[in-house]
């Protein structure tokens, strides 16, 4: 599979990044080294191989060596609690400073 400058320039325009010339020629060949990679292990024959829904085997508590809580209710706050903590609150929300700026 080959990965074009374009395709580069369009992840970078979704990541929002500025790349150098030489930065998009790195990703440029980066990229095509992984999309390669990843058609080499299309090839392999996975005839009898059992799909999977999770890379870790289900242990006692959930995921092997991730032990889960038990799902049970707990309060929480409301709004009405918590806006007056808020240093800018409209109606039933949180306002908050613009984060991006494109």
């Amino acid at each position: 599979m080959k990965i074009t400058r374009d395709d580069v320039l369009r992840v970078a325009e979704l990541a929002h990044l500025d790349l150098s010339e030489t930065e998009i020629q790195t990703y440029l060949r980066q990229l095509d080294s992984i999309l390669t990679y990843v058609d080499k292990l299309n090839e392999l024959d996975t005839t009898g191989v059992e799909p999977m829904a999770q890379v870790v085997p289900p242990g006692e508590h959930g995921l092997a060596g991730t032990p889960l809580r038990d799902d049970s209710e707990s309060p929480s706050n409301t709004a009405q609690e918590v806006l007056p903590g808020a240093p800018d609150s409209a109606p039933s929300h949180f306002r908050v400073p613009k984060v991006i700026e494109r």
